[in-house]
């Protein structure tokens, strides 16, 4: 299949579910919407998205029924990217290619712009208007979000991934967390959210499930590879400014070439989680090899 053209697809749905969801920029308070608005559209790779609509049509659902969790998801990630690099936390001048939210914005609307998108994402969620699946499986996708964006999950990989800066010593097990939590919790629920809105069987979930924790944590893998490796025009914003504040990453613990066959491992470890699946799961194989084969 040609995973680029099943991106740009799935991207193009997403933006347009994205824009209609959003307040639009004249509507008061105009600042933070139009702050909003400029970091969702700030041409990210989706992967969240993307992942969520492959995962329902791996077990026969469809677009329609994952889309308003789809762009929640893509909210929430959104608004843990603007408060990420904010001054007080990773303070980075430039995302995505372009200046930061509060370089633009100011610290106090990046804040509430944040705050904003994390809020409307539980509104669209909940949003009786907008649902496909039954209410139990909505609840079940709510509570699996809201556990994996809190403080057992990206929330709280932030906090040990703060505390952990700087340290001369860091040991493989607090890397693991950060990354499992930080990144790698949003990415297993978007797999697993797309999976119980898709209707899977229990069978199903547990594989996808496997498959989204290998994921999750072999894109992070990545990440720190890239920010040894890419450029900064490759990869939208400083080249090697994990190293240069002493970021707790895989290459600083297991040194570059081990960190690559740890992604290699986790990458085959997902494959092998979709073979009880027919060749609608083909998008999430595809996925899983871009990930550690991407450049930005």
């Amino acid at each position: 299949m040609d995973l680029k053209q099943y991106i740009k697809q799935c991207c193009a749905e997403v933006d347009a579910a994205l824009d209609r969801f959003l307040p639009p920029e004249t509507e008061l308070p105009a600042s933070l919407h139009s702050a909003m608005r400029y970091s969702i559209f700030a041409g990210g790779k989706r992967i969240r998205p993307v992942l969520m609509l492959a995962a329902c049509e791996a077990v026969g659902g469809n677009s329609e029924t994952v889309m308003p969790a789809a762009c929640a998801m893509e909210m929430i990630h959104t608004y843990s990217l603007i408060h990420d690099d904010l001054p007080a936390m990773d303070d980075d001048d430039f995302r995505r290619g372009r200046p930061t939210n509060h370089k633009v914005y100011g610290e106090a609307v990046a804040i509430l712009a944040g705050d904003a998108l994390l809020t409307e994402a539980f509104v669209l969620l909940s949003n009786p208007a907008f649902q496909k699946a039954d209410a139990g499986r909505t609840m079940a996708v709510i509570q699996e979000i809201a556990r994996c964006a809190g403080s057992h999950g990206m929330v709280g990989g932030q906090v040990v991934d703060m505390e952990s800066e700087g340290k001369a010593e860091i040991d493989l097990a607090t890397v693991q967390y950060i990354h499992t939590h930080k990144t790698g919790a949003l990415i297993k629920a978007a797999v697993k959210s797309g999976a119980i809105l898709g209707g899977a069987t229990e069978a199903q979930l547990a594989a996808l499930t496997t498959y989204g924790e290998a994921i999750g944590l072999a894109f992070q893998i990545a990440d720190d590879i890239l920010d040894i490796e890419g450029t900064t025009e490759e990869i939208g914003k400083d080249a090697g400014s994990d190293q240069a504040r002493g970021k707790a990453t895989y290459p600083a613990v297991m040194g570059l070439a081990d960190s690559k066959r740890r992604a290699a491992e986790l990458v085959e470890m997902a494959l092998n989680a979709l073979d009880p699946f027919d060749a609608k799961a083909e998008p999430l194989r595809e996925i899983a090899r871009y990930i550690i084969a991407r450049k930005s």
